[in-house]
């Protein structure tokens, strides 16, 4: 980060900044901070690319950040008064003076934002610049300026060099533009990714249901083995041990060349041909539940794909489609729903009938159900235990309602209303009252 954008952000702070409302860590090496009422900052301080910008909307934690460093930047700085800002020793460095009040005593605070290449860090000291948590701990065989807990923080080397100054007109505005150089860098590629895992995904699908065998054919083979099995017991007096072929006349008057096993006596492998006619009649019987099933993955995959395609933001594509965590364990998926997780809300989209009636069946009365207006729909469930759930949760659920139920970009109307006000008629089809309807665009 230059060092003249960091002295307008100095500057922008310094009159419009006098408390820190909410401070947290959303992303490995990146922390919200919102100033005053809702003016909400980045600081990214990731080696090599840290920055600092401002985006409309929220942007969701990837996961819940808890480490002692979380707990203490929390403790000391959420709703603490702001008695100083500066650029500290007129380098990269930015300082951020707070107090707060504990229980028993008024706690000093300073959040150290080093944006130095090497050195860059976010780093919590208390009023004599002792170390109480940093993001990144560095010992002595790492560098020879130390950053640990309990010790009295090392100033980094003065550089030599004259910043260049630059003149920003409207530093909001330009910290608007960094995101949205950030984004516009990112989506594409990102969109690239997930749609070549998702594609992948539907061309495995698509070509095991082109493998399946036909129902026909599953009969056809069924029929076949049953009646060799019969007529290899009719015929067990002629058959000879170790004999390999038996020739007989069928039930049709015609004569007939079955194989035998020759390893096994005719009475085994007839029970085995019995048994392979009833799995080939069990898999006739089942093969259109299972193209069925096939055929709703795949038409799933297909939104999910145009989904992605059409998405504005990496975050909505990581909503959708979000990045296993490295330790994630592989856990095979054995639920009758596409699950997502929204401000930590679970949101689940049945795609099918059966996986509607399941969530009609299983939701709890205190659970939001979503569904498209007057047209036939996918079935939303929000989990839920009080009377309401946040507006942002209502919209991105009714969102999901609208892009998997139609093909086509729009405005929809969708209702919604808590799962006891629900009555199931017959299969995924139901009667509710009362309801909300809320506008979408797609």
């Amino acid at each position: 980060m230059k060092y003249f954008i960091l002295k307008e952000i100095i500057n922008y702070l310094n009159k419009n900044a006098q408390n820190i409302k909410l401070i947290k860590r959303i992303d490995i090496n990146t922390i919200i901070i919102e100033f005053n009422n809702s003016n909400k900052i980045y600081f990214d301080l990731s080696k090599g690319n840290s920055l600092v910008y401002k985006k409309n909307g929220d942007t969701q934690s990837k996961r819940d950040f808890n480490a002692p460093f979380d707990v203490v930047l929390q403790k000391r700085f959420t709703n603490s008064k702001i008695e100083n800002i500066e650029l500290y020793n007129d380098d990269k460095i930015i300082n951020i003076k707070v107090t707060s009040s504990s229980s028993y005593k008024k706690l000093t605070s300073i959040l150290q934002l080093e944006f130095t290449g090497k050195y860059t860090n976010i780093i919590i000291l208390d009023e004599n610049r002792t170390i109480l948590e940093a993001l990144r701990h560095i010992d002595e065989d790492s560098s020879s300026r130390v950053v640990k807990v309990g010790i009295k923080l090392d100033e980094i080397p003065k550089q030599s060099f004259v910043p260049k100054i630059e003149k920003i007109e409207n530093i909001e505005e330009f910290l608007y533009e960094v995101y949205e150089e950030i984004e516009k860098k990112n989506l594409s590629n990102y969109k690239k990714q997930k749609i070549s895992q998702l594609t992948k995904k539907l061309k495995k699908l698509q070509n095991t249901y082109k493998g399946l065998p036909k129902k026909e054919e599953l009969e056809d083979e069924s029929n076949s083995l049953y009646e060799k099995a019969n007529l290899i017991l009719a015929n067990l007096h002629q058959i000879k041990p170790y004999q390999k072929v038996l020739k007989v006349f069928d039930y049709s008057g015609n004569e007939v060349e079955i194989e035998l096993n020759h390893l096994v006596a005719a009475s085994t492998f007839s029970n085995e041909l019995f048994k392979k006619a009833k799995r080939a009649k069990h898999k006739a019987n089942n093969i259109k539940i299972e193209k069925d099933n096939l055929e709703e993955k795949i038409e799933f995959l297909k939104r999910m794909i145009k989904n992605i395609e059409d998405s504005n933001s990496i975050d909505d594509i990581e909503f959708l489609y979000p990045k296993k965590q490295k330790n994630q364990a592989k856990v095979k998926k054995a639920q009758n729903y596409e699950s997502f997780f929204f401000s930590g809300y679970k949101i689940m989209l049945g795609t099918s009938e059966r996986e509607n009636i399941y969530l009609l069946e299983n939701s709890k009365a205190s659970d939001f159900w979503f569904h498209l207006k007057d047209a036939p729909s996918c079935h939303v469930i929000v989990q839920n235990s009080k009377k309401t759930i946040p507006e942002n949760v209502i919209e991105k659920a009714a969102a999901l309602c609208a892009k998997f139920s139609t093909d086509h970009s729009g405005n929809y109307l969708v209702d919604y209303t808590q799962r006891r006000n629900v009555k199931i008629q017959n299969g995924a089809n139901v009667l509710y009252n009362p309801y909300t309807t809320i506008g979408v665009r797609i």
